[in-house]
């Protein structure tokens, strides 16, 4: 097990063209709770994703918040803790800034993002270099990192054989991804047992690069009921499978309303 697939289920196991302000990736109050896997070490960690309204400035926000952490054997290989904070204007759907830390066996990591959809400019500070600001330039689309992406299709409604496109934002790097619906499958939890599509994010527009270039896929499985829940996650490596299950849900503070398959807040 390595950092990186850390770093990479962080992303993973969550922009979109046309997110509207009622299609924000979570709700107020709403919160999931995934056990990670790695191949055959069941419990490597977990990941944690609660969403918080701010209505404190002149513009609502909402804040979700990821973080992520090693546990039982796989701390003790590889001590690792992460968190994210994605700000979005709720007027907008629009991702307005997020930020990144981390610590790998007290090796600290940060950066921070602030996305100007006028210049279609990303302004990236820190990462390799603590304190080095960086202009990066944003391709067509509302960017977002890769975990929010893959929660965001939650409010899509993807029939078998279509797909949607979806701007991904690793580190310092815009990803163009297609997101397919592959299939209908059943997935039992420890939540119970679900009906749900699986949607496989691909490079179908641009050369692959990162991951994708060396081989890897990542699949999203989304419960389909009234929360259409993001029940489970997986990114495959060449060395081996890290699988992200849904074991504890927090439903919104205040029930959304629905259009009869979907919460919409």
């Amino acid at each position: 097990m390595t950092a990186r697939l850390f770093r990479l289920i962080l992303s993973v196991c969550a922009t979109l063209a046309s997110v509207g302000a009622a299609n924000v990736p979570l709700y107020d109050g709403e919160q999931l709770t995934y056990r990670v896997s790695w191949a055959i070490v069941p419990g490597a960690g977990d990941i944690k994703i609660s969403g918080r309204e701010d209505r404190s400035g002149p513009t609502p926000k909402l804040i979700v918040t990821t973080t992520t952490a090693t546990r039982r054997l796989a701390r003790l290989l590889l001590p690792f803790d992460a968190e994210g904070r994605s700000i979005f204007d709720l007027q907008t759907g629009k991702l307005i800034s997020l930020e990144e830390s981390s610590n790998q066996k007290g090796k600290q990591s940060a950066h921070t993002v602030t996305f100007n959809y006028e210049t279609r400019k990303a302004t990236y500070t820190g990462g390799k270099k603590p304190g080095e600001v960086r202009e990066l330039d944003m391709p067509e689309g509302d960017p977002m990192d890769l975990m929010l992406a893959l929660l965001q299709t939650r409010t899509w409604d993807l029939k078998p054989g279509e797909k949607r496109d979806a701007l991904v934002l690793f580190d310092d790097d815009f990803y163009e991804l297609t997101i397919h619906m592959a299939r209908y499958e059943d997935v039992s939890t420890s939540l119970g047992r679900f009906r749900t599509i699986v949607l496989e994010p691909r490079m179908d527009k641009t050369p692959p690069k990162g991951m994708f270039k060396r081989g890897s896929s990542v699949r999203i499985w989304i419960a389909q009921d009234r929360l259409r829940l993001p029940v489970k996650f997986e990114v495959e490596f060449k060395i081996g499978t890290g699988t992200a299950t849904l074991e504890a849900y927090v439903p919104p503070a205040k029930a959304p309303a629905t259009n009869g398959t979907h919460p919409r807040s």
